[in-house]
């Protein structure tokens, strides 16, 4: 395996899937080190930095031992090191269902159509509204997801008009997801209600299981 083959890792773990449309599968997850983003509700921030070098197959040789065929690479933004794009090919070459999950500042283009995109468009909430890359938004397939965090009233309002602006509704899932511990989600629940919002409330699983911490 070429040297150049390999990823800054943070961590690896086995939990069930806490987001998406794979809500509570058996998922291993990747999580990349680093991002170019720097959103104020981040709960991974842990990623920044910390991180070990792994070529492809000492990853594929961790993973195999869960016996499960989902695979979620997150970060972090997987797609700043510009190895992931080849590294989610030989997942899928290896026949996992891979779902990549990215922060939408870096182009999806060359990812490979196999993947299961989950796509992140950041609200100005975030403090990082001015770096989605809207083109991304034009490559989406039908069973990517288009993901939303919203952390206050005026985020859910700006995402109710992007949605309508850039004809979101039937290019994929759109998942609408309150920050944890900032926002109630019966209160996100109530607006998208309302307003017959053809969206996904989509809670973090995850968290209400285990809480805010890492490995899960």
């Amino acid at each position: 395996m070429p040297i150049s083959e390999s990823l800054k890792i943070n961590e690896i773990f086995y939990s069930v899937q806490g987001e998406s449309t794979r809500i509570g599968l058996p998922t291993v997850f990747i999580r990349t080190t680093g991002c170019p983003m720097r959103c104020v509700y981040c709960d991974t921030a842990y990623a920044f930095h910390d991180g070990k070098n792994y070529t492809f197959e000492q990853i594929f040789d961790e993973i195999k031992q869960y016996g499960t065929k989902f695979v979620t690479v997150t970060g972090g933004e997987p797609l700043a090191q510009k190895s992931c794009f080849n590294f989610l090919s030989e997942l899928s070459d290896l026949n996992y269902e891979v779902s990549l999950e990215t922060g939408g500042a870096v182009s999806i283009k060359n990812i490979d159509p196999r993947i299961k995109i989950i796509l992140d468009i950041k609200t100005p909430g975030s403090g990082e509204v001015e770096n989605n890359d809207w083109n991304n938004l034009s490559l989406i397939k039908s069973n990517d997801e288009i993901k939303i965090v919203i952390k206050d009233e005026k985020d859910y309002e700006w995402a109710k008009k992007i949605i309508k602006n850039k004809n979101l509704v039937g290019k994929g899932a759109i998942l609408l997801s309150p920050v944890h511990g900032e926002i109630n989600p019966e209160l996100l629940a109530s607006w998208i209600l309302r307003d017959n919002l053809p969206v996904r409330l989509q809670l973090q699983l995850h968290k209400i299981i285990w809480g805010n911490k890492k490995g899960v």
